[in-house]
């Protein structure tokens, strides 16, 4: 009966289609972030939702194929190319484009299917699998990425793209059964860097205002902030330190914060410049664990941690490596302890107890809130005797 009432609804939307524009055809627009995408949708490409079988996937993507879908593959790789989109917001994209085709709500399956179809046919090796009543979506992917589930074959590595759609899965109880479709040409493996943000419009932008007291002076910003970053990291996974570490601003952003602290610091010396830096990271916000904010773990990027409530040190350091690169670009070393990350900078003579790396010295600089208010040099006395492991240098030079 199920199965009956799903071909009934494609059939009666490929009728809706074929009256409302004559030759089968529909235009789809949505806004997406600085442009308008736009495509057009042949009714040979609304295909019955799939059962939970690889026989019935494997039949709903052989009509997929036979369809008329390359206009589609086309305006996506358009916009791709136009707008300079990365790996992370061509998938956004495409997110958005099967949304506008088969609603997440109305089918997971065939929104599923969608998505991993329009990227496979865009040159990615994407993969299907089944597990118990779950639809699993993999991405071959060489990164090094933390906190989601992923299998291996010909020791090549497949994360789980849709893993936030099922967080209460446990997949070792539950092994996903691949289902086997060879698509021509997708063999390219998917980055999650973020080395661009869009150019977001300018009427989707509030201000936030932040303030904090520097050598008994208090300091005021009012920073442009756009939720659309918000929505864009939503379901980012945990990425290795320097992916991390380069997320950049988006423009309005960056032209809000980065120009106002470069005055700021102007007639500062470098090391009270990055001291003031330390500070503005350290007190502007509130301080708050990951797990009590967000119930787990969740790394912020620099823009979300000026857009959250509150943020932790992994936050914190993120935003102050951007800050110091930005306005002072000095070599920097991220240094991880088991319950705690933080920051130490090359300066032209190392200040307090130096950390010796490679052969060059660095000075702690602590831009998370701690029982002791530190100055630069200076490690809390709770951290002293952990040992740490340097998880990421950045030297300007390289």
């Amino acid at each position: 009966m199920d199965r009956m009432l799903k071909i009934f609804g494609t059939l009666f939307l490929m009728l809706t289609l074929t009256n409302a524009f004559g030759q089968g055809k529909q235009g789809i627009a949505f806004e997406f972030y600085q442009g308008t995408f736009n495509t057009e949708i042949d009714t040979s490409v609304m295909v019955p939702a799939p059962e939970l079988s690889e026989r019935s996937i494997r039949s709903a993507y052989e009509r997929l194929n036979s369809a008329d879908y390359q206009p589609i593959i086309d305006s996506l790789l358009a916009y791709r190319k136009r707008y300079d989109l990365n790996d992370w917001l061509y998938y956004q994209l495409i997110r958005r484009t099967a949304q506008q085709i088969s609603p997440k709500g109305d089918n997971y399956s065939r929104y599923t299917l969608y998505k991993w179809f329009f990227l496979a046919k865009s040159g990615y090796d994407a993969r299907l699998a089944i597990s118990k009543d779950r639809i699993i979506f993999y991405i071959f992917n060489d990164e090094n990425i933390s906190d989601i589930p992923f299998f291996m074959v010909d020791q090549k590595k497949f994360m789980c793209l849709n893993y936030h759609d099922y967080p209460k899965a446990d997949l070792n109880q539950d092994p996903p059964i691949p289902v086997s479709i060879a698509v021509a040409g997708a063999t390219k493996s998917f980055s999650y860097k973020v080395t661009k943000l869009p150019d977001f419009k300018p009427d989707n932008y509030f201000e936030k205002k932040l303030e904090f007291v520097y050598k008994h002076k208090a300091y005021h910003f009012n920073i442009k902030l756009s939720r659309d970053v918000e929505a864009i990291f939503a379901n980012y996974p945990g990425v290795d330190f320097e992916s991390y570490f380069n997320i950049p601003l988006s423009k309005e952003t960056y032209g809000s914060l980065i120009p106002l602290l470069k005055k700021n610091v102007a007639g500062m010396n470098q090391k009270k410049g990055v001291d003031y830096l330390m500070r503005f990271t350290r007190y502007a916000f509130l301080y708050e664990d990951d797990q009590a904010n967000y119930g787990g773990e969740k790394r912020l990027s620099p823009e979300e941690t000026l857009f959250a409530s509150h943020s932790d040190c992994d936050d914190r350091v993120a935003l102050f490596f951007y800050l110091v690169k930005e306005i002072y670009n000095l070599p920097m070393i991220a240094m991880l302890y088991p319950t705690h990350i933080t920051m130490a900078v090359q300066f032209d003579k190392p200040i307090g107890n130096a950390i010796v790396y490679k052969g060059k010295l660095y000075s702690v600089c602590e831009p998370t809130p701690q029982k002791e208010d530190l100055p630069i040099g200076v490690i809390s006395a709770k951290l002293r005797n952990t040992p740490y492991q340097i998880v990421y240098q950045y030297d300007p030079n390289h």
